[in-house]
Order: structure tokens, then sequence, then C-alpha cells
């Protein structure tokens, strides 16, 4: 089994920063694909980044891409998120999500296997 404990988050004013980590722990080993989805208020949950742990593929959904950057880091298992520019429609529970699979090119999130409990991540105007 794999573990997933979120930190980061909060609340900022529109157009701050926020930095969104998430650590994995137990057979660690198996897991090659890291990332983030969110969901806000009312919303369905949404991609936002993942990575291959490698760092040798990343992907951003559109409405982040150039604010939004993720880090994975394989030695210590472990993916951040950086969080530029933030605008109210950011705000959602930001989860994590660890696959023992390659990323795919589409986020598909019966991919991941692993699920973290969420950082509330709240921007207001």
């Amino acid at each position: 089994q794999v573990q997933l404990v979120e930190s980061g988050g909060g609340s900022v004013q529109a157009g701050g920063s926020l930095r969104i980590s998430c650590g994995a722990s137990g057979y660690t080993s198996r897991v090659k694909c890291m990332g983030w989805f969110r969901q806000g208020p009312g919303e369905e949950r949404e991609a936002v980044a993942h990575a291959t742990l490698g760092g040798s593929f990343v992907y951003y959904s559109d409405s982040v891409k150039g604010r939004f950057t993720i880090s994975p880091d394989n030695a210590l298992k472990m993916v951040s998120l950086q969080m530029n520019m933030l605008t109210p429609e950011d705000t959602a529970m930001y989860v994590c999500a660890a696959s023992i699979s390659f990323c795919y090119s589409k986020p598909d999130q019966d991919q991941f296997n692993y699920w973290g409990q969420g950082t509330q991540v709240t921007v207001s105007s």
C-alpha cells in the first residue's frame, strides 16, 4: 500500500502564489506517476497536472498551463505544485494521486491507484 499526505495550501488573494506538496510513504518503489486533481464546489474533479517521477513527462491542463509548475522528486517520492497568478477560479480541494503505471498522455483518473485526503486552496478576489 501507498499512503499520500498533502501539505501546504491555504488562502490567498487573487494574483498571489501558493505551493502544495505531496509525499508518498509505504510501498513507494512501485509509484511511477504522481499528480494533482482538484474539485471545486459543485464541480466535477478535474486533472491539474501530473508527471513521471523521473521527470520525463509532464502534463498540465489548459487552465493552469503557464501558471502552475509541477516538480516531481523521485528520490523523495514526492511531488510539489507551485501555483502562481492564482484566480478565484482556482479555488478547490486539491488532491494528490499516485499511479504504479507511467503517466498517460491524457489524464485518466482511473489510472491512479492511490489518493490523498486533499488540501484546500482558496483564492479571494
